[in-house]
């Protein structure tokens, strides 16, 4: 609320603000108060107000923070004499930046520090148990259904080289190796020390009550290479880990129960969330067809 009331005057009286904190009424500071300080804080305000998981937009009202404080440094250097209502806009907004960091670091158990990220999603696919275990146990099927997975190839000793592709069009390498081994029931692996992206995971396969299939129960940690910033641009565009291993869950199903992903005109990939945003509509068919 408070940046919504804030961004409204900035940008609905952006001379007047300007002069409340010691600056002229120029077309300058009114450009920069009304683009620079009043659109963001409405971004900010709406992306807190509307969000589940507030965060990114806390932390990004801290940074908005600091940058009006650099703003009003330059006033008080260019206008010593209004200096005294400067003063007292950079105190306010020392308070307000305070206030912004307690809830920032609530909002994300403790602040930028903590990246690492936990996904969790499960599945029912109507085949057997010991099919299902069989097929993820050779790692080197994860690429038919994990989208973002260009290969897995397989270094002896419970150890495997993943390369995947990250947002942006980034490739990323690292090795992993299996932590625990259950039959028909569990698989655990880990990235090894030293690795481009830090990551711990497990798959566990259960029967499904009615004799439906069987129940694949994923968990997985990870650090992302770009820290939490790059998760949340990358949720931007379609590519978080929550959207990714739901769609890699809804291929491995067609893989089991059909044996190929399913594809389309719509969705040459098969199923993704991101490729769902920029699907196109159906076109009728041309008459040569």
């Amino acid at each position: 609320m408070f940046s919504l009331g804030l961004g409204s005057a900035q940008v609905g009286a952006p001379g007047a603000v300007a002069q409340l904190v010691g600056a002229d009424d120029s077309p300058t500071s009114r450009l920069v108060t009304r683009w620079a300080c009043g659109v963001r804080e409405l971004a900010a305000g709406l992306g807190v107000g509307s969000s589940s998981a507030p965060g990114p937009w806390l932390w990004a009202r801290v940074a908005g923070d600091v940058v009006d404080l650099a703003l009003l440094g330059t006033v008080a250097a260019r206008h010593p004499a209004r200096r005294t209502r400067t003063l007292a806009a950079a105190a306010a907004v020392l308070g307000v930046a305070a206030a912004d960091v307690a809830t920032a670091r609530r909002a994300t158990g403790g602040g930028l520090r903590s990246d690492e990220l936990s996904v969790q999603a499960a599945i029912t696919v109507n085949r057997p148990v010991g099919e299902v275990f069989d097929y993820w146990h050779d790692l080197t099927n994860l690429p038919r259904f994990m989208a973002h997975l260009e290969d897995v190839t397989l270094l002896g000793s419970d150890r495997s080289r993943w390369t995947a592709k990250a947002p942006a069009g980034v490739e990323v390498t690292w090795e992993a190796e299996i932590t625990a081994h259950t039959a028909e029931e569990l698989i655990a692996w880990r990235s090894v020390e030293g690795s481009a992206v830090a990551t711990t995971g497990r798959v566990r396969f259960q029967p499904a009550p009615g004799d439906r299939g069987t129940e694949v129960h994923v968990a997985i940690e990870y650090r992302p290479p770009a820290g939490r910033l790059g998760s949340t641009v990358a949720k931007m565009f379609g590519e978080s880990p929550d959207q990714q291993i739901h769609d890699d869950l809804r291929r491995f199903k067609q893989v089991l129960e059909t044996g190929e992903v399913v594809l389309s005109d719509g969705s040459p990939e098969g199923t993704t969330a991101s490729r769902q945003l920029r699907q196109r509509p159906a076109q009728p068919l041309s008459p040569s067809s």
